[in-house]
């Protein structure tokens, strides 16, 4: 299916609503750059009440950094705080049984269940549980504690731990060879009898345990390892465990510095450690079966292509200009580290699948090179793994979304998400047969969710426009996608237990994240349950965005932006231009939803009222396009998007009167990053340019981010050369500010130091440093904003020569 996209640009429709008479050119610095309360908190972790006759959501509160949880009555459509004294009443999201009519929930950290009007606790105290599931027959109910698995007997009313893991070497078990300890138990009987009556007790022990259901389960020693994750089946029988070395090394972890503190001293927390210092370790994948305390190992050495060296012409590139480099790999011909589940909070970890009936596995086993992923079921017979899904990627393999799997309620047919097509689509396959993919197109499908009865697919998808995105469905048996939703703005959305409503997080450019409730066959209209926008937010009238198609100089696809202008503002015949460019590389803020940036769309607004136009676009490198324009920036970061900057400017000055000698530009951490790009390595283009907390050298930045676009840098240097700010800085020739928090803990502060030292060793004129010594990556406090975009605005005034 092809965008139905065909003008060169599309002014957007927003809500009747936000078409109210307050002029937006009274905007100002301190307005926008307020505490955002004054907007109205958006609706954040919506679910549907057990009956399905009331939804929750939480919203901060105003003035406060706590959190309330709302229940909206659908009968009434009645929105009210549920009260502290009231929570015991309330339900957390439900996770069901089989047959719909029990369901178990979190509330505040302990596991519950609902049944009909009757709730049982069943957890107090522990850690905050995780990832509820009843068994197929509907009689336990298991849930995770941090790595500890506990199952819950309903008949009974008994928690116990479904195994213990004991990170050691079994104190009774097989010991390494030893002459001298063989020699005495020869020599001295009575040391050879207590040796064989400790054995043989153990042995009586362990026995026990398996016949014995009302003993503690017997621990299961590991070895010296670190588990990285678990995941139990829903009968409580099998414990997949994923473990590293304890050996395994760390890397050298920098410290950063507080300078502003309650203690009037410095104080110093670790950073993390950077690219190349902390290769992730391979990790091993364990089966146990609890039952019969055996334990399997599930090896990865026969994965197809884990033998293969992908980056075999990398290293012998690299070793021509860089001697240290080696051209042949130290581990050639060995079977490639993998990873399957992390512990890094940063990476999006696809559940383990488990069928309902606990007689299929599947996981996601990811080649550490970033390179290939196999998704593959488990023989319970060999304890072997077969490979359902392979996709390699001579760039990296997503790891960030389209990696959703599991099991259709025939407990034996796998369904899994794939960019092998080139987009994310969804695929069934039953083992040993070919997939077939059941979505096509020139778009991308995510949060696939499985229908109560087994027969519909729900999916998020931007089939009508890159741009828009809605709630569709579809067959399990394949046929096209019908529309659910009408919103253009869906985030996110859950499907009613009965199969009926879908509970919808949605938004538009100027309204923050609300909630609606919509038929699941897509007949009917939305039914909004929110609106939590301030009086003075909707009073303002906003400059309406126009989505702009911009021709590419350099691949056969449309460039997508976001334009603002103001056809009233005064100015001349031309005017002076800014772009903005966004964070985070792989990130779409070219949609028809409450932008990320919503201070920036703000700032936007009161540019364009001034006389600037504004443009944003989603250069390669962005979300919402395809593996091929995601993966456009391999080797090469800052090229092909500095590409699309300019011929952003150009249609700017053609299509918009921007004047070509007054361009400016802004972003922050990769819109940082690509501030300074663009004026180091397009010096003249833009006369001034903003670059907040940017990265300048990423050789400084993290492992599982950069490696996987870069490399190692310690394959393939000639990529952080070449992508590297700090390596053009001798080009600079224009208008520099740079501005960073302090305590910036994702990019550290050091890398803008590491730069303004590398700009006054060049000798270099016209740039300068704001430091914010209490902010982190993410700005919290408004003065911080404030005294940020106070600087941005009078760095573009002072040198985009604006009347």
């Amino acid at each position: 299916m092809k965008h139905a996209v065909s003008c060169a640009f599309i002014a957007l429709s927003l809500a009747s609503a936000l078409s109210l008479a307050a002029p937006s050119q009274d905007l100002t610095l301190e307005r926008i750059m307020a505490d955002p309360d004054w907007i109205g908190a958006p609706v954040r972790d919506s679910y549907w009440s057990v009956d399905g006759r009331s939804v929750y959501y939480t919203q901060k509160r105003t003035g406060s950094q706590l959190t309330d949880l709302h229940e909206v009555s659908l009968s009434d459509g009645k929105d009210q705080i549920v009260k502290l004294e009231e929570m015991a009443k309330s339900d957390g999201p439900p996770q069901f049984d089989a047959s719909g009519k029990r369901a178990a929930f979190v509330r505040h950290g302990d596991v519950f269940v609902r049944d009909g009007a009757a709730v049982r606790q069943v957890s107090r105290g522990l850690a905050p549980a995780e990832q509820l599931q009843f068994s197929g027959d509907g009689k336990l109910l298991s849930f995770r504690v941090m790595n500890d698995w506990y199952v819950h007997d309903l008949a009974s009313g008994l928690t116990a731990r479904a195994a213990v893991l004991m990170t050691e070497k079994d104190p009774n078990g097989e010991q390494d060879p030893d002459d001298l300890r063989d020699v005495q138990l020869r020599t001295f009987s009575t040391l050879k009898r207590m040796h064989d009556e400790k054995q043989a007790a153990h042995e009586e022990d362990l026995k026990a345990s398996r016949l014995d259901a009302t003993r503690s389960a017997a621990p299961f020693y590991l070895g010296e390892v670190e588990i990285q994750g678990t995941s139990l089946s829903p009968d409580a029988r099998w414990l997949l465990v994923v473990t590293t070395p304890k050996s395994a090394a760390k890397g050298r972890e920098g410290q950063l510095t507080r300078y502003v503190t309650e203690s009037g001293y410095e104080e110093f927390e670790k950073e993390r450690t950077r690219v190349g210092r902390n290769t992730p370790a391979p990790q091993s994948v364990w089966l146990l079966d609890i039952g019969s305390h055996l334990v399997h190992q599930l090896k990865t050495d026969e994965l197809p292509g884990i033998h293969e060296d992908p980056l075999k012409a990398v290293r012998q590139e690299n070793a021509v200009h860089h001697p240290w480099v080696k051209a042949q790999s130290p581990d050639a011909g060995k079977a490639r580290g993998v990873w399957v589940l992390s512990d890094d909070p940063e990476i999006h970890n696809p559940s383990v699948a488990w069928s309902r009936d606990a007689k299929s596995l599947a996981f996601a086993v990811y080649s550490i090179d970033n390179k290939d992923r196999w998704i593959a079921s488990v023989d319970f017979t060999h304890f072997t793994l077969n490979v359902e899904d392979r996709l390699s990627d001579e760039a990296w393999v997503n790891y960030d979304i389209f990696n959703d799997y599991g099991w259709l309620n025939d407990n034996r047919t796998l369904w899994f998400q794939s960019e092998k097509s080139g987009y994310g689509h969804l695929y069934l396959k039953k083992p040993g047969e070919a997939a077939t993919a059941l979505t096509h197109g020139d778009f991308e499908v995510s949060q696939p969710v499985l229908s109560p009865d087994g027969h519909m697919f729900y999916v998020l998808a931007n089939a009508k426009a890159p741009y828009s995105y809605d709630v569709y469905r579809l067959s399990v048996g394949g046929g096209n996608l019908e529309r659910v939703t009408n919103l253009e703005g869906v985030a996110h959305f859950e499907l009613e237990e009965r199969g009926r409503q879908l509970l919808v997080q949605y938004s538009n450019s100027y309204i923050p994240t609300q909630l609606a409730v919509v038929p699941a066959d897509g007949k009917g209209k939305a039914r909004e349950l929110t609106d939590t926008r301030s009086d003075q937010y909707k009073a303002i009238s906003w400059i309406k965005p126009e989505i702009v198609q911009i021709s590419s100089t350099h691949v056969n696809r449309p460039i997508f932006g976001k334009l603002y202008r103001d056809p009233a503002a005064a100015g001349g015949t031309t005017h002076p231009a800014v772009l903005f460019v966004h964070g985070a590389g792989y990130l779409q803020d070219v949609h028809l939803s409450y932008p990320y940036y919503f201070r920036e769309q703000m700032f936007n607004n009161m540019l364009a009222h001034k006389g600037y136009v504004v443009l944003d676009i989603d250069y390669r490198a962005s979300m919402g396009y395809g593996r091929d324009w995601r993966t456009a920036i391999y080797r090469q970061m800052g090229h092909p998007e500095l590409e699309d900057l300019l011929d952003a400017k150009q249609w700017l000055v053609a299509n918009a009167k921007a004047d070509p000698a007054r361009f400016g530009m802004y972003g922050g951490s990769y819109g940082g990053f690509m501030t300074l790009m663009a004026l180091f390595r397009a010096p003249g283009e833009f006369k001034a340019g903003a670059a907040l907390r940017p990265v300048t050298d990423w050789w400084q930045y993290n492992e599982q981010y950069t490696a996987a676009i870069l490399n190692d840098p310690k394959i393939d240097p000639i990529a952080y050369e070449q992508s590297s700010p700090i390596e053009f800085a001798s080009a600079f020739k224009d208008h520099l500010l740079i501005c960073h928090g302090v305590i910036d803990d994702n990019v550290l502060f050091e890398d803008s130091m590491r730069l303004y030292e590398r700009l006054i060793e060049l000798h270099k004129d016209n740039f300068s440093m704001s430091p914010y010594p209490l902010d982190r990556h993410g700005f919290v406090n408004a003065d911080s904003w404030l005294d940020e975009y106070k600087r941005i605005y009078r760095l573009f005034e002072a040198e985009l020569d604006h009347p």
